[in-house]
């Protein structure tokens, strides 16, 4: 087979990349290891900026996003017992729209099946090759047969764990990370959100996340150590957990219910450099994931995408290679900037085990700080509504 462009991985990253390149003409085929069922099993974070809203629009998949999600003007912070609204909007002109990666990604499937766009499920041992020649392909089995994709480039868009990376030699990358010494324990469950906008919670027991996908099914997260179990935590005991953290109004507030996910995701920053290695490019999770304090995990996956499609664009419109030779340098800008952002975020509204009181009397005046002055609000807010690209 011979394609254009080869994206591994079919989440949203690879399948957005995949649509902007199918509605101008270049071809690509995706592939993906999973089935198409499991990938619309994996349930994340979707608190999307206006500039990843836009990308769906242009990719032709934001009808149902423009008429299930939530636009969201502001979200609260609440410490010491009382919260504080972050008037986004009146801040920066700018809004977060809240809109479930899963249904994201579905969107993204939905409109690629209508375009006629080429994807390969359960494509098993995919391997890019040649990727620092003029020739790259990629190898995959399917079916108990070898296959081979001849292609141009090769976009790994295949997650933190996949092959895209693992593939480039040691000595060309370099790795950066930290791990946090917690986890977010965080359930869904089909009851209201406790109120039409996010609470993000600073308590001396720790952390806490009010979040929705719906106006009927809500999200919630708390802080754990990182060492805790899944078994340990029955939806009661996390109900209670939860409303301990939370103000005196807002834990009133909470509707409880039966979970219907329920899982522990553990806190790291990473960060590989470069994304770019010949004609193999990295996007999304496959080169950085972020602490998701500060909802920037897909929406740095669209920015990577929007860098790459326009640097693939330029290429086969153009003849030109100054925007693939760029990639790696413009992605990375704005991905350290949201590092920075997410950091920031973790450490001011957790408990870290090592911080002791001084720590906390820290913590305390950020927060204090950041309600006492426009300055300081408007930075944070326009990190939240996502810097430009």
């Amino acid at each position: 087979m011979r394609t254009q462009v080869a994206i591994i991985g079919s989440g949203p990253a690879g399948l957005l990349l995949g649509q902007l390149l199918t509605n101008t003409g270049v071809d690509n085929v995706i592939l993906e290891r999973a089935t198409r069922e499991h990938v619309l099993s994996r349930i994340r974070a979707g608190v999307l900026e206006e500039g990843t809203t836009a990308m769906l629009q242009e990719a032709g998949a934001g009808s149902r996003m423009r008429a299930e999600g939530l636009p969201h003007d502001g979200f609260d912070l609440a410490f010491d017992g009382r919260r504080h609204r972050v008037d986004l909007h009146g801040l920066t002109g700018k809004r977060v729209m809240v809109y479930g990666q899963t249904e994201v990604t579905r969107d993204l499937m939905e409109k690629r099946a209508r375009s006629g766009g080429r994807s390969i499920y359960e494509a098993v041992n995919v391997r890019p090759h040649g990727f620092d020649t003029d020739r790259p392909h990629v190898t995959y089995q399917k079916g108990g047969r070898e296959h081979r994709i001849d292609c141009d480039f090769i976009a790994g868009c295949d997650g933190y764990h996949g092959v895209a990376r693992r593939s480039v030699p040691q000595g060309a990358i370099e790795i950066f990370e930290r791990a946090f010494p917690f986890g977010w324990l965080g359930i869904i469950a089909d009851v209201p959100p406790v109120g039409p906008e996010l609470v993000y919670a600073n308590h001396p027991r720790g952390f806490a996340l009010c979040s929705m996908r719906s106006h009927t099914r809500s999200r919630y997260y708390v802080q754990v150590p990182i060492e805790e179990k899944i078994e340990d935590w029955p939806d009661e005991r996390f109900w209670d957990e939860l409303r301990r953290r939370l103000p005196k109004a807002t834990a009133e507030a909470v509707t409880t219910g039966p979970s219907v996910e329920k899982s522990i995701a553990p806190i790291r920053s990473f960060v590989a450099e470069p994304l770019r290695f010949g004609r193999l490019f990295l996007a999304g999770d496959a080169g950085h994931i972020v602490p998701p304090t500060g909802a920037k995990g897909l929406n740095l996956a669209a920015s990577d995408v929007r860098y790459l499609f326009d640097a693939l664009h330029e290429f086969y419109t153009e003849k030109s290679q100054a925007g693939l030779d760029a990639y790696s340098r413009r992605a990375l800008a704005r991905v350290w900037k949201a590092e920075r952002f997410s950091w920031w975020m973790t450490n001011t509204l957790h408990r870290f085990p090592d911080h002791g009181g001084f720590g906390q009397k820290i913590q305390h005046a950020e927060l204090d700080y950041l309600f006492s002055s426009r300055a300081a609000l408007t930075a944070l807010a326009e990190n939240y509504v996502g810097l430009p690209y």
